[in-house]
């Protein structure tokens, strides 16, 4: 059996840094083709072959977003081995985003507006985020002892949502501190007494 990963082509990646970098900028359906395969230095055959169309590309665009996320996540869990610390690393991770990384809302959220046909394939690509991103706030938020991390892991994508369009709207020097105190704020109430 092959384990090695085969590495995307160089046109593939091009083209997938060229739409994360516009879709997320402008907009998915602000943003056509043309604008991506000129952005990217691909031809519209490049494109096809390694897409099929645009909604197979807006799925590798999310997908990409998907795997970093969980990406820090993991080297996070590698690197911070107390619960409590990994809880708090989660917390300033996100706020570091807000202020950072994604600047003009979530990418998710974002597209969840553009795609609203629940059953679609880029709908159920975020649904599927959506579940493995709580179920692992769930997964820190009982590894550090906190009461009904349930409730914590579902206060916790409350606050990122409502911080990452925030963030955006009015600015992450507003919304980053806030999301920090409330989302200690949280944690705090949900610690055995």
């Amino acid at each position: 059996m092959n384990t090695t990963t085969k590495r995307p082509s160089p046109a593939r990646s091009r083209l997938i840094d060229a739409a994360t970098r516009l879709f997320y900028e402008e907009g998915i359906h602000a943003v056509g083709v043309d604008r991506v395969i000129e952005e990217a230095g691909v031809t519209r055959a490049t494109l096809y072959k390694q897409f099929g169309g645009k909604e197979n590309l807006v799925l590798a665009y999310l997908a990409g977003e998907d795997q970093s996320l969980r990406a820090m996540f993991t080297a996070a869990g590698e690197t911070v081995t107390d619960p409590d610390a990994l809880l708090d690393a989660v917390v300033q991770g996100i706020a570091a985003d807000i202020r950072g990384r994604h600047t003009r809302g979530c990418p998710f959220i974002n597209a969840a507006a553009e795609f609203p046909d629940a059953g679609g394939a880029v709908r159920q690509l975020i649904d599927e985020h959506r579940e493995w991103f709580r179920s692992t706030l769930r997964q820190v938020a009982e590894a550090s002892g906190l009461e009904r991390p349930d409730e914590v892991a579902a206060s916790l994508v409350l606050l990122r949502d409502a911080a990452l369009v925030g963030g955006y709207l009015d600015g992450e020097d507003r919304v980053a501190p806030a999301f920090e105190r409330t989302a200690g704020a949280v944690i705090e109430a949900h610690r055995a007494r």
